[in-house]
């Protein structure tokens, strides 16, 4: 007899078992109920099987209830050394494509290849992509008395720049073995770990090599990973070029924390070291590099000075920054000129190459610099419509509405799970279901899912998801009037111009409600816990714990009022008080004592952290963007740049503001802003 036929045997289909219990319980359901009792119903079966009680009863009226998958998943998630391969193949087949069924087929195959029981891995197997799986399909193989052929089964893995999975190991062993993987192939993969700058990539390869290789393949994984300690050892090391490639990259990252140390260090260490020629020119521009992060006075003479096969396209963007610092309009033209063709195409350097020829008293020549430029959405553009005295030139596009279409998209439940388990208020669920549907659409779907999200209200889904090309003309989606009233009236009580709060949430958190930042910043206005602590003491708002500011009132309400405070900071000026509420309030000081007479976008440009240097312009940028939203037309970018020190009051309604215009359309025809989307449920 099968054991699929015995019942009674401990190795009986738990999944088998489970469906004739539900089918029993089918008849009862006298009508299917409606969406939102199915939801309490939903909670109380996901409840009972987290507690471990019997949730059939509760499921029986969940039938066509788009969760099932996933509550009927963590039963057996559960029970996964007692789950056979029959009971994960039969889920399969009830629910071939959910994320659901992927997470279960991938524990239960992890729980098979923990235990070497490869027949049934193999059995249940299927290539999704994911690599420790595929490696451990590798290991079913070769338990089976199978091969590895390394162009199709390991070459890609090979070639990335990350760590491999332990479940990679027993593969790499039988190449090793079997003279498919040789130190040659060893050393390439350790090259991507350097380039990466990744240690580990190292560290888990040099094992794999011979005992001279090995010291040095772990001295340079150190030189990554502790630069001074590297240089300490450094003195006992051999003159081989593994460890002069160490030493170069040990005093290259050492010079980012402390390049007066680094100095003194390869001043020692090059009477024992014969450098190359390249080494030391890596090593020249590097100690330049970091000079001039801190805009030391011999920073620009050093980066002028690097020979031409040390320059890089860092050394080459700092030496305009040094330059623009010391208002050296000269050397900043000679700077300029230097860049690469790529780099001379981005906006911020034209725009830069724009404003130093007008004060070399070149403006013939960057007047059509200027022309072209303003006919762009984007911070640099703002700006030089504001120095031609142009209107905006937003073009923004829309989607078509097919109700139809959307209809078909629902209808294949991806969707669907995703929506309803943001409607439980499960955010992270909701996103991790769409990112996994969203992945398989077509660019037509993917667009109509993203203005789906959007009119429903899940406004960061559509911010992501339309990220490129054409889809950034996308302005209604991309940048949604969301929370407009608290938005209004928590910028109208704090001084703030709305349209400025819009786009510091839109930069720093893209409506994600939940956001939480590596920094441990937390919510719309990604604020500190203890900054907002503080700011609720002040003002007198509830706030008990870091949780509270996942939610928009609040976070809105202490963001809005921290912002405010940022802003008094600097006599209300929107680009200081932005590069405050990124970096904080201390190192915006430290740079103004420094650099504060600049003219605001020469400061812009000499902010030396590349986060908050970008984000200041892209806060300005966002924030013309909202004002046409909100009013049909925006505040000149200018306007919102005064020199540090001088005062700064928020627009109202009745300030002044720029035409939007489309360059694609008569020169006659202002742009409207599109119109928000109705609240959800209105």
């Amino acid at each position: 007899m099968s054991r699929a036929s015995t019942s009674s045997r401990p190795g009986q289909r738990l999944w088998s078992r489970w469906l004739v219990g539900f089918a029993a319980l089918l008849p009862l359901v006298a009508a299917a109920i409606d969406r939102p009792q199915e939801r309490i119903v939903f909670r109380r079966a996901l409840a009972a099987v987290e507690q471990g009680r019997d949730w059939k009863a509760e499921a029986a009226e969940l039938q066509d209830y788009p969760l099932l998958p996933a509550l009927q998943a963590r039963e057996l998630l559960r029970q996964l050394d007692q789950l056979k391969k029959a009971d994960v193949l039969a889920f399969v087949a009830r629910w071939p494509d959910t994320l659901s069924t992927q997470e279960l087929r991938k524990n239960w195959l992890i729980a098979r290849a923990e235990k070497k029981q490869w027949e049934d891995f193999l059995a249940v197997y299927v290539d999704t992509g994911d690599r420790e799986l595929r490696c451990h399909a590798l290991a079913a193989r070769l338990a089976g008395g199978g091969t590895v052929n390394w162009l199709e089964d390991l070459e890609k893995l090979w070639a990335e720049d990350r760590p491999l999975p332990v479940a990679c190991d027993a593969a790499l062993d039988w190449t090793q073995q079997n003279k498919l993987l040789d130190a040659a192939r060893i050393w390439q993969r350790i090259e991507r770990g350097l380039a990466a700058g990744k240690p580990a990539m190292i560290e888990n390869l040099a094992p794999r090599l011979g005992a001279a290789d090995r010291a040095a393949a772990g001295h340079l994984a150190l030189a990554l990973k502790d630069a001074p300690a590297a240089l300490k050892q450094a003195k006992s090391w051999p003159d081989d070029a593994r460890h002069r490639r160490a030493v170069a990259i040990a005093l290259a990252r050492q010079a980012r924390r402390d390049s007066t140390g680094a100095e003194a260090n390869y001043a020692a260490l090059a009477r024992q070291f014969k450098l190359s020629a390249t080494e030391r020119g890596d090593i020249a521009a590097a100690f330049a590099l970091y000079r001039a992060t801190e805009f030391d006075a011999d920073a620009l003479k050093r980066l002028a000075d690097l020979p031409a096969a040390a320059q890089t396209d860092a050394t080459r963007e700092w030496r305009v920054r040094v330059a623009l610092a010391a208002s050296d309009w000269n050397a900043s033209l000679k700077a300029l000129d230097a860049l690469s063709e790529k780099q001379k195409a981005d906006e911020e350097w034209r725009y830069l190459r724009a404003r130093v020829l007008r004060k070399l008293d070149r403006a013939g020549e960057a007047a059509p610099i200027l022309d072209k430029l303003a006919t762009e959405a984007n911070f640099y553009g703002f700006l030089a419509a504001d120095w031609t005295d142009k209107p905006y030139a937003i073009c923004p596009a829309s989607l078509e509405s097919d109700r139809a279409a959307e209809q078909r998209l629902l209808d294949e439940a991806g969707l669907a799970r995703a929506f309803e388990w943001r409607a439980l208020d499960e955010p992270r669920e909701a996103r991790r279901e769409w990112d996994y549907t969203l992945a398989k659409l077509d660019l037509p779907r993917r667009r109509l899912a993203a203005d789906l999200a959007y009119r429903e209200g899940w406004y960061d889904r559509a911010v992501f998801a339309l990220n490129k090309g054409e889809e950034l003309k996308l302005y209604e989606q991309r940048f949604p009037l969301a929370r407009e009233p608290q938005i209004r009236r928590a910028s109208h009580d704090t001084g703030l111009d709305p349209a400025w709060t819009y786009a510091i949430i839109r930069a720093e958190s893209a409506w994600v409600e939940d956001a939480r930042s590596g920094a441990d910043a937390y919510g719309l206005m990604q604020l500190l816990p203890g900054t907002a602590a503080r700011v609720a003491k002040d003002a007198g708002i509830a706030y008990n714990r870091a949780e509270d500011l996942y939610h928009g009132d609040t976070n809105i309400a202490l963001g809005t009022r921290y912002l405010s405070q940022m802003a008094e900071r600097y006599n209300g000026a929107p680009w200081l008080a932005s590069a405050a509420y990124n970096a904080g309030p201390g190192a915006v000081e430290r740079w103004l004592g420094l650099r504060g007479q600049l003219e605001p976008d020469f400061f812009i440009a000499s902010i030396p952290y590349k986060e908050t240097r970008e984000y200041v312009a892209r806060v300005l940028a966002f924030s013309v963007i909202y004002d046409w939203r909100l009013n049909g037309k925006a505040l000149a970018v200018a306007a919102r740049l005064p020199r540090y020190g001088q005062d700064y009051a928020a627009p109202g309604r009745d300030t002044p503001r720029k035409t939007v215009t489309c360059p694609l359309l008569p020169a006659d025809t202002a742009q409207a802003a599109p119109a928000a989307a109705a609240a959800p449920g209105a």
